[in-house]
């Protein structure tokens, strides 16, 4: 791992686009700052904090209450989740954090380019028996990448989420399209209910945990900041989306009491009956593509 920050910006620092330091916290992030984009990921749990294209708003929401912090995960922008999602912790690892460890350890830059004006950085982990591998390409797009592979010597299963926390004027306005007549495991109040959406978009009027089996793109149609955002994924066969409403929200310590009705969670994953098992020296990717179109 690179020794100090000087040395990580002459290894992979590009002048006036990309730059190393310490962040919030103390936390060494990167940040990035081109025509198409400006964006800021974290070392600490490969932990993206800010995408904000050219020409929009913010699109990654961040809890002004956020903690950044070693051993703590980061309120907002996009959480790994990984090896479970969750409290779907496995039998020999019953005390472990939920959301599994990705989010909370600290992992290595390996890669920085820049191609015809799109900046990307590469990252990597080791979660025993998997190494993990994570690529994010900074345009226009904001393109995720999270490559795993079982370095063990029998097959593994993982669950994996990238917990993206999206802006939105207000969430009992927007409506989240692409998952119509979707099954799902409906988790408010305790436990995992079977269900099926009917043939309308989401739209939320309560607390909102709900795993759908789909391996579809999704779009949130947000009138109030008048743009939709779109998600488009491969080698996802899950679609989280969360809201915590009131009550939850007030709940949590790093998420102040009044910030829900500004945020909404689409998550690329694969999670619950749709985890993934890896024979040894096998690989899988889960890529998330998300656009921002102005309505």
């Amino acid at each position: 791992m690179h020794a100090n920050l000087h040395q990580l910006n002459q290894h992979f620092g590009i002048e006036d686009i990309l730059h190393f330091s310490a962040g919030e916290g103390g936390l060494w992030r990167a940040a990035v700052t081109t025509e198409k984009c400006t964006a800021e990921l974290y070392r600490h749990g490969a932990h993206l904090t800010r995408w904000r294209p050219a020409g929009h708003d913010e699109v990654l929401w961040l809890s002004s209450m956020a903690r950044f912090e070693y051993g703590k995960a980061i309120r907002g922008g996009v959480p790994i989740c990984f090896p479970w999602f969750a409290g779907n912790q496995p039998a020999s690892d019953p005390d472990g954090p939920a959301h599994g460890y990705a989010r909370t350890t600290t992992w290595e830059y390996i890669e920085a380019r820049q191609d015809d004006g799109d900046v990307t950085l590469g990252m990597r982990t080791a979660i025993e028996p998997f190494t993990l591998r994570y690529e994010v390409v900074f345009s226009d797009t904001l393109t995720m990448r999270l490559e795993v592979t079982n370095t063990g010597n029998a097959p593994a299963t993982y669950e994996s989420a990238l917990h993206t926390y999206f802006v939105v004027s207000q969430i009992r306005q927007v409506q989240v399209h692409g998952l119509e007549n979707a099954h799902y495991l409906d988790t408010v109040g305790g436990g995992a209910r079977p269900m099926q959406q009917d043939d309308q978009p989401i739209r939320f009027d309560g607390e909102t945990d709900r795993t759908y089996t789909s391996d579809a793109g999704v779009k949130i149609a947000d009138p109030g900041l008048q743009r939709t955002i779109t998600i488009d994924k491969t080698g996802s066969g899950s679609t989280v989306v969360w809201n915590p409403w009131d009550g939850k929200a007030k709940a949590m310590g790093d998420f102040a009491d009044e910030e829900w009705p500004g945020m909404l969670c689409v998550e690329s994953a694969n999670a619950k009956p749709n985890l993934v098992t890896l024979d040894p020296g096998q690989s899988h990717t889960m890529q998330a593509v998300i656009r921002v179109d102005a309505e």
